[in-house]
């Protein structure tokens, strides 16, 4: 342990004549090394905090505007209008002062004001031109002349070589919609999924709220917005995730395995806590805990937990350094502790039996201190010993890869962690992710750095050791201890078999599908996210017969403070599409129209959700108005009740624009999933990867009788296949030997 390590550097003896203390020189050399290393890191933190608050100007721009009004008054002009001399005349102890100096303080403080000024107009200029969302409307590959000026505007005042937190203060606030806008958007949603008799009651419904508190409640949410930064983001937080009782394995947490944006600047506000960042029990309601910094991180393996210090002599371990620390653990064949080997599924259980337990058995003594060790982590890494990843020779070797990282043995990772990074022995990672602090791309953006630079900038050597030469003297990673009574391993074991049943319970598929990928979909001129959309709304028709209220997740952090909004992908024009496809009376070029009305329908969905004005959020904010004012509302009521038994997703892909994927194919990641929303329902992940690859992840649940996940990739295979077929005519479908093929590219596919 590194305190002990340094403790042990200072000794000392009592004699009758005093003390006598003895140094050791490499721990005092420790010493110095960490404290400046902790002043660098202030020195750097202040620095990045000038350079984004003054943004997008710069620090050397006040010495520009000060050398400009100190010449001025050198040559004898005055661009202040007479304000310098009206400082000069308010300044206090001016009697003190000789009248150059005077001259010249006024001067630096007029030029201080006027670069103030500039900065503010320079930030409100750019947050004016950050409101322009018409951009995002236009045809793909079409460009407006305005939108040709705008986009000239926006480079132009963005200034030079933005930091991480630059363009924050410049980003517009999220503006609430109208209701009655959002009310028309709800109806035209819903409409093809209800029959005449309950859409006229829905609508009834929705009048009648119109009619009677919409109005008062719509004031305090518009008054909201003029107040916070956001006026969805905390609420969403706190009400759709951290006041969940319900365990977050599977239900909340997702993963991410080996595995947009450029026009304009996105907001990061959720980047701040993705390190040593913990969710925290409670009672009726969980919390957030977010440290500054944090210097160890928690390692579980085979039962056991231990703690390993990531800085050494003020400086971060090397790559080969961590490595040792790694290898230590997994030669360490020492007995998990009792109660030890299934604690981390107390995170995995219902939150109140873990708040109270957290309360009875770790408020004091050792098992406070150990479990202090893991909620002010970094991060917690779990080395699993079961090897895991995809392996095309090897049947649902992704849908094992997935499970593992979903939810594991249900006691081998730390649910409540900002993440868990997850090592197989065979070299094959992956992140399980709390969802409260964050949203999935950005762990995704952070995850394909960490690949990047880890595949080529660091590398390996050829026996496959990180390279440099580790400190033999690092002190050993330590043990945490534990203290559990008969009555908190029973608190344990409750939450453990009641987190198996759930896991046991995931019926997950994942497949690459590798027929076509973007740049086929790309020359049917059309969203490749639309045309996916499309084709999910095919196969679940064709898997339940039925359509159904669909989820589809997109970003809102073109706002301060943004998260998601959601996209209602089963519109009236997907299911017209839908409805031709399974008429075999229809022409091609008649489901052709029809599929490119939908596709445009869901563009056009897409954009109004990421420009604010989606339906979801503001009617979810509307109803806590309500409820915090006591007043019942049977509309809000109904449609917050709504399941989404088809629960999508896209994960984004080369965020970063570091890895040529066409290059490096074998670097492409698989992207990542989550558990079913419904207990009747799909949850399906995709990410595009490259041209040629598509990748799916599906979940749904073994004890619901009419779903099943293997079944529903088929349906998708066949829907993708379907669908492109309409654009291709030479990609059409045969009969051969019984059996329905398909020619892609010259290629059969069954």
């Amino acid at each position: 342990m590194a305190e002990a390590h340094q403790a042990v550097g200072f000794q000392f003896t009592v004699h009758p004549d005093g003390v006598d203390i003895k140094l050791s020189q490499e721990v005092i050399k420790n010493i110095y090394q960490s404290g400046l290393t902790a002043w660098k890191k202030k020195v750097i933190l202040f620095k990045n905090g000038v350079l984004a608050g003054v943004y997008p100007a710069s620090p050397s721009s006040w010495l520009i505007v000060v050398i400009a009004m100190l010449t001025s008054l050198y040559i004898r002009l005055d661009p202040s209008l007479g304000m310098i001399d009206a400082i000069k005349d308010n300044l206090p102890y001016r009697d003190c002062m000789s009248a150059q100096t005077q001259a010249v303080l006024s001067a630096i403080l007029f030029a201080t004001g006027l670069w103030l000024s500039l900065i503010y107009l320079l930030r409100y200029t750019l947050k004016a031109l950050l409101s322009y969302h018409g951009w995002i409307f236009e045809s793909h590959g079409k460009m407006s002349t305005t939108t040709k000026m705008w986009l000239s505007l926006v480079k132009m005042f963005s200034g030079r070589r933005p930091l991480l937190y630059s363009f924050q203060a410049s980003l517009p606030r999220l503006s609430v919609p109208r209701v009655d806008d959002t009310i028309y958007r709800y109806l035209e949603s819903v409409r093809p999924l209800l029959g005449s008799e309950e859409y006229n009651q829905m609508e009834r419904l929705a009048s009648d709220f119109k009619d009677s508190i919409a109005a008062q409640l719509q004031r305090y949410l518009v008054l909201k917005s003029w107040w916070a930064t956001n006026y969805v983001s905390d609420w969403w937080e706190e009400y759709i995730y951290l006041r969940c009782r319900s365990p977050i394995m599977v239900n909340s947490n997702f993963y991410i395995m080996l595995r947009a944006l450029g026009v304009v600047p996105m907001c990061s506000t959720q980047m701040e806590r993705m390190f040593n960042t913990t969710r925290i029990p409670g009672i009726e309601t969980d919390i957030v805990q977010h440290l500054t910094d944090r210097k160890h991180l928690v390692v579980y393996h085979k039962g056991r937990f231990f703690q390993v210090w990531l800085y050494t002599g003020g400086r971060h371990l090397l790559p080969s350094e961590l490595e040792t620390q790694f290898q230590r653990i997994l030669s360490d064949t020492s007995e998990p502790q009792p109660g030890e080997l299934k604690l981390a599924a107390l995170t995995a259980g219902n939150r109140v039996p873990w708040a109270r337990a957290r309360i009875k058995y770790f408020s004091q003594g050792v098992n406070k201190m150990s479990l202090d060790a893991i909620e002010s982590a970094s991060f917690f890494l779990t080395l699993d010993d079961e090897p895991q990843g995809y392996d095309p020779a090897k049947t649902n070797s992704l849908d094992g890869y997935a499970k593992s990282l979903l939810h594991g043995k249900c006691c081998d990772r730390w649910f409540d962690k900002s993440f868990t990074l997850i090592s197989y022995p065979n070299g094959k990672m992956g992140l399980n992710v709390e969802h409260s602090w964050a949203d999935a791309p950005i762990v995704g953006h952070m995850w394909e750095y960490v690949l990047a630079t880890d595949c080529f900038h660091l590398g390996y050597t050829e026996e496959g050791h990180c390279k440099g030469d580790p400190n033999k003297g690092l002190p050993h990673p330590t043990r945490l201890q534990w203290q559990f009574p008969q009555e908190c391993q029973n608190v344990i074991e409750a939450s453990y078999i009641l987190a198996k049943q759930i896991a046991d319970d995931v019926d997950f598929h994942g497949y690459l599908f590798m027929e076509f990928g973007k740049g086929l979909i790309k020359k049917c001129r059309t969203s490749p996210d639309a045309f996916i959309q499309l084709a999910l709304q095919l196969a679940q028709f064709r898997d339940q017969g039925v359509f159904c209220l669909t989820y589809e997740s997109s970003m809102t952090r073109m706002f301060r403070d943004g998260r998601t909004e959601t996209v209602r992908s089963c519109t009236s024009e997907a299911v017209a599409f839908v409805r031709a496809m399974e008429d075999a009376s229809a022409t091609k070029a008649q489901k052709l129209t029809l599929f490119r009305k939908a596709a445009d329908k869901h563009q056009n969905m897409y954009r109004l959700a990421m420009t604010g004005s989606g339906i979801d959020r503001h009617l979810f904010c509307l109803y806590i108005v309500s409820k915090y004012l006591g007043v019942d509302s049977p509309f809000l009521k109904k449609v917050l009740s709504e399941p989404w038994r088809l629960s999508t997703s896209q994960t984004p892909q080369q965020q970063l624009n570091i890895v040529d994927i066409n290059k490096f194919t074998k670097y492409v990641g698989a992207g990542g999933g989550f558990g079913p929303v419904a207990d009747d329902g799909y949850g399906v992940s995709y990410i595009i990867v490259g041209e040629n690859l598509i990748t799916f992840h599906i979940s749904s649940k073994f004890s619901s009788p009419d779903t099943d996940s293997c079944r529903f990739g088929q349906h998708i295979q066949k829907a993708m296949l379907d669908i492109q077929a309409l654009f291709h005519p030479e990609n059409d479908k045969i009969v051969e030997n019984g059996e329905h093929v398909y020619l892609v590219n010259g290629k059969k596919h069954l």
